[in-house]
């Protein structure tokens, strides 16, 4: 995985720039994906749900998971009634009709953000509690040299000042504990994928 410029998000013609234009952008990761052709994104998706999300993710990963939701827990920053469809409206409801009447995705227990849409080459999942509105966008990006890559964009709408600090408080063990650790989990999900169909 490396990080990658905000254009290779922004430039590229996603349905997600049609819905989500109050969102900032925080962060553009791309992961390896060798031998993935156009038509791969199901099968990249399968294998991220497959991989089993945040519980087999290694143990300072998950420690800095379980700290975070501990103490929005004492706060009272994990709510329900300041997640999505309280707090905020979900993506959904802004959907035109036709990314409403495409697949939603698949919600489970390993992974907290939840479907927005899933369409061939895009999915987008969201999250949102006292503190953020998320949006995680995955894409299926041409890769530079040839073939196909995932590409992971984080997308905020911060509530407030505190919301504002503690995304640039977080930023630090996101980018030295949390995205390595997804790079490793998902880039070997994908070889999986390779290994089981030779």
């Amino acid at each position: 995985m490396a990080r990658t410029a905000e254009s290779a998000f922004t430039g590229r013609p996603w349905r997600i720039h049609e819905i989500a234009g109050d969102f900032a952008v925080e962060d553009v990761w791309s992961f390896r994906t060798p031998g993935a052709g156009p038509d791969d994104f199901p099968a990249m998706l399968a294998a991220l749900r497959e991989a089993g999300g945040l519980r087999t993710q290694p143990a300072p990963a998950r420690l800095l998971f379980a700290v975070r939701w501990k103490l929005g827990a004492l706060l009272g920053r994990d709510d329900p009634a300041e997640s999505v469809g309280a707090r905020v409206a979900s993506l959904r409801d802004r959907l035109p009709a036709d990314l409403r009447e495409a697949p939603r995705g698949l919600d489970s227990e390993a992974m907290p953000l939840k479907a927005v849409y899933e369409l061939p080459r895009e999915a987008v999942r969201e999250l949102a509690n006292r503190t953020v509105h998320t949006l995680m966008h995955l894409g299926w990006a041409e890769a530079p040299g040839g073939g196909h890559q995932l590409q992971m964009t984080v997308l905020v709408k911060a509530n407030g000042r505190f919301g504002r600090l503690y995304m640039a408080a977080i930023a630090p063990f996101r980018h030295l504990i949390v995205h390595p650790a997804l790079t490793r989990q998902w880039e070997r999900a994908w070889r999986d994928v390779g290994t089981a169909t030779r």
